[in-house]
């Protein structure tokens, strides 16, 4: 075995000449957008690989404490590649908006947006159709491109599979939903109770603490006191409709999300708020890549309209808003301070026999 061989140099380094019949060869400009644009889609590749494992296995009906560390390394792995990517974003600034020129007519229709590996990295974390721009489909689009020949079967196969299973948003989710709250778990007798009077507790607590800060922001002229107690009881009513429905009805994955954030520092709870903090962390460094995307387009080529018929650098300033882990970034607005909430009860079910 070569290195060489190993890898297939001979093969891989023979595709960046443009398709077959392209003509004439690439400029040294042309090649080096090939360059960055295929080690985009390799970098893609392994980025379905680690997503697809870890959602399989948080997709199962009980998830074994030793496999959560599985999962926060294959989220860790790919928000490094995230962020590896976002830093290539500035080899293509490199090019100049002339030196684009000479060759982007050569590019045709070809957008970034026919990447089908992006599109399905974009359905297996869970993004709604509804965030995207006029509610694109990216199934449908990417089926409609099949008909005309430019996805192959397999990368259409591939994708129907993933838009046919539970998200990774959607498995996390149904994984908080079974979080021990005071000791309680979902099929104990009594839990709904349970859970229902750790929200409301919470909810107290932070109307309890709404005096305080009215206080001391007053007192450092931030404000008049109806303004300020407006605002801060306005914001416990959003966390009330963030946790129950309109019935009274808990919402048990938020809520095991704010006992998970709440309680960080038990043993137990030590895992599942580092993947918490792994998917955020994924989500920031999408956001980051995204928004170098954009800044790079913008200088490369100002407000003109992309290859493939979109708004170019609106479009994709547009995409810096798509969130996936919606709750996990909101849940943040709800945090009170660890000193001014009541004992966990079952403290040993956690791994403490007392408060920290």
């Amino acid at each position: 075995m070569t290195y060489g061989g190993y890898l297939q140099l001979e093969s891989l380094l023979g595709l960046q000449d443009g398709p077959e019949g392209y003509s004439p060869k690439p400029s040294n400009d042309e090649l080096h957008f090939i360059i960055v644009h295929q080690a985009f889609e390799l970098w893609f590749k392994l980025i379905l690989r680690e997503l697809k494992e870890a959602r399989d296995l948080l997709n199962r009906s009980s998830v074994a404490e030793q496999d959560i560390p599985v999962v926060v390394r294959h989220l860790e792995r790919v928000t490094e590649i995230f962020r590896l990517l976002a830093d290539q974003w500035k080899v293509m600034e490199t090019l100049s908006p002339q030196d684009f020129l000479a060759f982007r007519d050569k590019l045709g229709t070809s957008s970034g947006f026919e990447s089908w590996q992006m599109r399905e990295m974009e359905v297996l974390l869970g993004l709604d159709n509804e965030q995207r721009m006029g509610g694109m489909d990216p199934l449908a689009h990417m089926e409609r491109l099949h008909q005309e020949g430019k996805v192959p079967d397999n990368a259409l196969a591939s994708l129907q599979e993933t838009a046919s299973m539970p998200s990774l948003n959607d498995v996390l989710m149904e994984w908080l939903t079974r979080t021990p709250i005071h000791g309680s778990s979902p099929e104990d007798s009594g839990d709904e109770a349970t859970v229902k009077a750790y929200v409301e507790g919470h909810l107290d607590t932070m109307t309890n603490h709404i005096d305080g800060v009215v206080r001391h922001m007053v007192a450092i002229g931030h404000g008049d006191e109806t303004t300020i107690r407006g605002r801060l009881e306005a914001g416990v009513g959003s966390a009330k409709t963030f946790l129950m429905d309109e019935e009274g009805r808990v919402n048990r994955a938020r809520a095991g999300l704010l006992f998970i954030e709440s309680y960080r520092e038990l043993p137990l709870l030590s895992w599942p708020r580092r993947l918490i903090d792994s998917m955020v962390e994924l989500e920031e460094s999408m956001v980051l890549f995204r928004s170098h995307h954009a800044r790079m387009v913008e200088r490369t080529i100002g407000r003109r309209m992309g290859t493939g018929g979109s708004s170019g650098v609106d479009y994709l300033d547009a995409t810096t808003a798509y969130r996936v882990f919606v709750d996990l970034w909101a849940v943040r607005t709800l945090l009170v301070k660890r000193s001014a909430l009541p004992d966990v009860k079952e403290p040993s079910f956690y791994g403490f026999n007392a408060r920290s």
